[in-house]
């Protein structure tokens, strides 16, 4: 069901590999894209180290104000993998052996070596959690309440999303158009405040770049709805067109 309320989620990244510089983050845009998809906006992300204290205030903090929180990293068979833990005691339970996740398990590693004591980890969840599928490595996700606790693995997070695709509950999807000028951006400031201004249910950014020795900037428009982004966009073009410059859509 689609709504005009806008549904907000934030993102926690866990992990002193990210935080180090050793690891780079893929997971921000791809769960963001997908979120729009769903018709929820990713409205603030958190990077914290693998700190129980320091996931523990993130989680409360965030879920308390979104609709819903995902949270990436953390979840492996190793000892330093404490996010299950830390989000136990952040929600006052216990941490279990979920009976799915360890079947799952115990089968994957079957032909694998078998399921060891640190691989069993892995099926360890807060009392009361559901399972997200995981096709990729058998590992499943968890959710619990609003909260959604993925791998850090972009390409297993990936997996675990297409398995939530449709079940959230979320608006009207985001939708953008972008348009390219060869111009400065502080010299169409005004205007673009003022095309914004004019066109409710519209937001404009603004991306300014350096290339082939000339200034230039991108701006996208997004809106719920079509037919607004789609005036926006022409009014947008018909402005910075009536001040010399030309426009390319879709971006330079």
């Amino acid at each position: 069901m689609t709504t005009s309320r806008i549904y907000t989620a934030a993102l926690i990244i866990i992990g002193d590999e990210i935080l180090s510089g050793r690891t780079q983050d893929k997971n921000v845009s791809q769960i963001a894209l997908w979120l729009n998809v769903q018709g929820i906006r990713l409205k603030e992300v958190r990077v914290v180290a693998d700190d129980q204290d320091a996931i523990i205030e993130a989680v409360n903090t965030l879920r308390t104000r979104n609709d819903y929180l995902f949270t990436t990293g953390g979840i492996g068979p190793t000892h330093d993998d404490i996010t299950v833990d830390a989000i136990a005691a952040a929600l006052g339970v216990d941490v279990v052996l979920h009976p799915v996740a360890q079947e799952t398990l115990t089968r994957y590693y079957e032909q694998r070596g078998g399921v060891t004591e640190a691989r069993l980890r892995m099926a360890r969840v807060p009392e009361g959690a559901d399972l997200i599928p995981n096709r990729m490595s058998g590992a499943p996700g968890i959710k619990w309440g609003n909260i959604f606790i993925m791998a850090g693995v972009p390409h297993i997070t990936a997996g675990m999303l297409d398995a939530l695709t449709g079940t959230l509950e979320g608006g009207l999807p985001l939708l953008s158009h972008q348009i390219g000028c060869w111009c400065a951006e502080n010299e169409v400031s005004t205007l673009l405040a003022d095309t914004e201004t004019a066109h409710e249910g519209c937001q404009i950014g603004s991306y300014p770049f350096f290339r082939e020795g000339k200034v230039g900037a991108n701006f996208v428009v997004r809106s719920t709805d079509p037919s607004m982004l789609n005036d926006c966009c022409a009014a947008l073009k018909t402005g910075l067109e009536a001040l010399g410059y030309a426009t390319t859509d879709g971006g330079i």
